[in-house]
């Protein structure tokens, strides 16, 4: 035991006692001092010098009975820890208060969480006053030390047991009062089990204790008749809790790995009849281990309101799920639990998850943890988030790739409805895995580059199910803006050359790349001739997206005439005109139209995932005047919205660099103030808006770049030829 002090309590008591007396006469002698100096007209400085030491010495003696109230509280509940020794027997006494009260705190709330392990009806209620100490690491450490992983698989067994007793005889208030206390203690479980089990938090009860998690999570228990395995009852736990902390990579690579795998071993002779007719007919679907609130019949009951649902719920959740619940807070956790392959197995949990396992998660039809996960595991920036988006990728594309064909109009038919339905709830997290990839797309298309083990045409298949989603569809379209106008924002200002290119944030060698006609000097010429080819470039992964989307319409005869309520949200706040994050240069206009934005972080965003971008761009939005270009309302195609959306970013970045300073402003619409600047866009009117547009297709070129983006994005042949179709003009 580390940061404890051995005493003897006799001796610690004398000492204690001793001290305040002490204390007491160095006050008094230092009042009568400060008096006889005072009278004889001496300096009083000596008496002041002794009652500083006085005031010390008290400070230290309310020290010491402090500490010897805990020594005697902690005695009193048998909880100090005595050592004897040739000297005699001495306690070991932490050195810091407040580590001896979590030692006390903890110590009594275990026993409290015991109590109510075998039907105390009131140690509920008092395992709830300590509440707030679950972030004490030596609370934690003594509590879940107390408790045991016996105790604290136990207790969700219990509290589910006597829920079901008093539920079957009637019990209004009893099944009332089981049901919120319950759910506060499973909570407070929860978060003190997190820390608990995470090797760097101060709190960690070390490697043997997640061990002991395993083995009573596989062992059998017994409660009133009812017997379920540990995992069942762990699992109520790992549901009840809020993300605060987040359970560790520690805690993932040790137990949850390993219930993945208890799972297979239990189910999968049964899950393997249930794949063939006769098995089908007899064992019916997969079915995975259901927690035990579901087992029991209690729904929602043992969980916090914040995840309990609609009141009355018959909801069921499988003791994986209720583990994807658990990991979805940390990156690492995911990655812990999905990157990995568990010995003498020929697929990685991730792919297992997707495929051998998916009809059991159909059972319970509770996806929300496991899309959560995906989510958290596939949109990161680094290297395992990036291979986990991949792998997903093509998994689901070689799954869904049956489900479609080409129709007698040449358009997408879905050939099996079953297949496509199967798939449809994983639909979102795969459309944000390939938005927080964005880049890969346009790699893909334009490159004939691979993702992964991702070639281009399981990215078309992939995209059939993750545009098939309203939610994903939005994903895919903001993170393809972001990455069109991060594209044009790599173009340098009009007037770059060697002798400003350190003022303005570039190089020389930018000079040489972007000087297209080897004057030594980035003309107008030159930036239109860059924004010619970004354009081209962007318009593809847009055409791949919005073409994609429109045959899945086609294909569930919802109409390919159709405008997503999110993109005409995009068009009309103009998100396209907002500076681009990272930016390095705003020409001298573009300030005057972008003042207030320019400095609100957007720079800081820089090297963000552009799913993350779109987000924070969406969330600084300022307020849209109720009058601009309300005609962007009524788009009623999302070809018509993308068009729109490319239509404000090439003038954004036509303003932004430079082609658009030297023409004349005098008596636009849009123009204010002498001499003219443009107005903030939010305060334009339809028809100043469209002005603005106009002088810029035809002061800056717009109108050419715009033929080009509309060419490149309307060609449908490349979707036709990776999805074997023959879409109609």
């Amino acid at each position: 035991m580390t940061e404890f002090t051995g005493v003897k309590q006799p001796d610690f008591d004398t000492m204690t006692s001793k001290h305040t007396e002490a204390a007491r006469r160095l006050e008094e002698l230092a009042q009568a001092l400060h008096s006889e100096l005072r009278s004889a007209g001496l300096d009083t400085s000596p008496a002041t010098r002794l009652r500083q030491l006085a005031g010390r010495v008290t400070t230290q003696a309310e020290d010491l009975r402090r500490r010897q109230k805990l020594v005697h509280e902690l005695q009193r509940q048998r909880i100090t820890l005595g050592r004897s020794t040739p000297a005699g027997s001495f306690l070991e006494m932490p050195d810091g208060l407040e580590a001896a009260a979590g030692l006390l705190d903890g110590t009594l709330a275990g026993r409290a969480a015991l109590k109510a392990t075998g039907g105390d009806s009131t140690a509920l209620a008092e395992l709830e006053k300590y509440a707030s100490r679950g972030g004490d690491a030596e609370f934690v450490k003594a509590f879940l030390g107390t408790l045991g992983a016996q105790g604290l698989t136990r207790l969700p067994g219990s509290l589910a047991a006597q829920l079901r007793d008093a539920r079957a005889h009637g019990d209004a208030g009893r099944v009332a009062q089981l049901a919120s206390g319950g759910s506060k203690a499973l909570r407070m479980l929860s978060a003190a089990l997190a820390r608990g089990t995470d090797p760097k938090n101060p709190a960690y009860a070390g490697a043997g204790f997640l061990k002991q998690l395993v083995q009573q999570g596989r062992a059998q228990h017994k409660t009133g008749g009812t017997t379920y395995s540990g995992y069942q009852a762990q699992a109520l736990i790992w549901r009840a809790h809020d993300g605060k902390p987040p359970y560790s990579k520690g805690f993932m690579e040790t137990v949850g790995r390993d219930v993945i795998v208890y799972e297979h071993e239990e189910r999968k002779d049964e899950w393997a009849a249930s794949r063939d007719s006769l098995g089908r007919f007899f064992a019916g679907t997969q079915i995975p281990i259901i927690d035990l609130a579901g087992a029991l019949g209690l729904g929602t009951l043992l969980r916090p309101e914040t995840h309990a649902g609609a009141p009355g719920a018959k909801a069921r959740s499988s003791v994986i799920d209720d583990l994807f619940h658990a990991a979805k807070s940390s990156r690492e956790a995911s990655h812990a639990l999905l990157n990995h392959t568990p010995p003498g197995w020929k697929e990685s949990v991730l792919d297992y998850l997707l495929t051998t396992r998916w009809e059991a998660a159909l059972h319970t039809k509770d996806h929300a943890p496991f899309n959560d996960l995906l989510v958290t595991a596939t949109t990161g920036q680094d290297a395992t988030s990036r291979k986990l988006a991949a792998d997903m990728t093509k998994i689901l594309s070689n799954e869904v790739r049956g489900a479609f064909g080409k129709a007698d109009s040449g358009n997408l038919e879905i050939r099996n409805r079953e297949v496509f339905d199967r798939y449809a709830a994983l639909s979102y997290p795969l459309a944000r895995a390939i938005s927080a990839n964005i880049d890969e797309l346009s790699r893909l298309y334009l490159n004939h580059a691979t993702f992964g083990p991702v070639a281009a045409q399981d990215m078309s298949y992939a995209l059939l199910l993750a545009t098939s989603n309203d939610a994903g569809f939005e994903a895919l379209i903001r993170a393809q803006t972001e990455h069109m106008r991060a594209a044009l924002a790599t173009v340098p200002p009009v007037g770059l050359n060697a002798s400003n290119v350190e003022r303005l944030g570039f190089t020389k060698a930018d000079v040489k790349e972007y000087d297209f006609d080897g004057d030594g000097r980035v003309d107008k010429a030159d930036i239109k001739q860059f924004l010619t080819d970004r354009t081209v470039a962007e318009a593809r992964p847009f055409n791949h997206i919005v073409e994609t989307r429109r045959q899945v319409l086609i294909a569930q005869g919802l109409g390919d005439k159709k405008a997503d309520e999110a993109l005409k949200t995009m068009v009309a706040n103009a998100l396209g005109l907002l500076p681009v994050p990272g930016a390095r240069q705003v020409g001298e206009i573009a300030s005057g139209a972008f003042g207030e934005l320019v400095g609100k972080g957007y720079d800081k965003l820089a090297g963000a995932a552009y799913d993350e971008i779109a987000k924070q761009v969406a969330q600084q939005t300022p307020e849209r005047s109720p009058n601009l270009d309300e005609t962007h309302r009524t788009l009623a195609d999302n070809r018509l919205g993308v068009e729109r959306l490319a239509e404000q970013m090439l003038a954004s970045a036509m303003l932004n660099r430079g082609l658009l300073d030297d023409t004349r402003m005098q008596g636009r619409l849009f123009a204010t103030g002498n001499p003219p600047t443009i107005k903030p866009f939010a305060q334009m009117s339809p028809q100043e808006y469209s002005d603005f547009l106009d002088w810029a297709r035809r002061k800056g070129g717009g109108s050419d770049l715009l033929d080009r983006f509309n060419a490149s994005f309307r060609r449908t042949s490349e979707v036709d030829d990776y999805l074997d179709l023959e879409i109609p003009p």
